[in-house]
């Protein structure tokens, strides 16, 4: 058989094979896009998740509205525990800044003090706590609920405090953020929303 011959008949044999890789590579970058989408599908909630679906348990916004609280300043009588508020405004994490002029703030006193020692050995700390939120009676409810671990956190952030700091108006603001995300931290692990705007002193005494 002549060289041409040989190299006429493995021609179609060169051909063929580049074919199939070219089939090949195109079914790999296939396999990739559709991966790809799969992958966007699922972070962008298209996959399991109807769009607009909202948890009917998140806690929403309380709007102002000072009607409502001129006509039910006596309703529920003295010492008579008030309704739950409703809340209207949806948002999409509980850490969203929210304008205390648009929205209605609820504050939910601890029935107990905490008295803890201070960490620096020089003596104890004793105080009773009122916490502020926007969100409506749901947030309340977690609170109630989840009232002995949020008892240990806020101990445990008491026992962390020195009395040269805690003295000062800086000591004392600074506990208050400490004790704000200990308090969410526990409503986070537990309910999945924190919610606490803040946390206010009724009495704090240093010995």
């Amino acid at each position: 058989m002549s060289k041409d011959a040989v190299k006429a008949e493995g021609k179609p044999k060169s051909g063929k094979m580049k074919k199939m890789l070219m089939i090949g590579v195109s079914g790999l970058v296939l396999i990739g896009a559709g991966a790809g989408v799969g992958v966007y599908a699922v972070g962008a909630g298209m996959a399991g998740e109807k769009p607009g679906h909202e948890d009917p348990n998140r806690p929403k916004l309380v709007e102002r509205n000072e009607e409502a609280v001129e006509e039910g300043g006596g309703e529920h009588g003295e010492g008579a525990e008030a309704k739950p508020k409703v809340g209207t405004v949806s948002v999409a994490s509980d850490t969203t800044p929210v304008n205390p002029k648009k929205f209605d703030v609820t504050y939910f006193p601890i029935e107990q003090s905490f008295t803890a020692n201070l960490a620096d050995g020089s003596g104890f700390v004793q105080v009773g706590l009122s916490l502020a939120t926007y969100y409506d009676g749901k947030v309340i409810a977690n609170l109630k609920r989840q009232s002995v671990p949020i008892r240990s956190a806020i101990l445990l952030v008491l026992s962390d405090q020195e009395a040269a700091v805690l003295s000062t108006p800086q000591g004392k603001e600074l506990l208050q953020r400490q004790l704000t995300r200990a308090i969410n931290q526990v409503l986070r692990e537990h309910e999945g929303f924190g919610g606490i705007d803040n946390v206010y002193f009724t009495s704090l005494v240093i010995q």
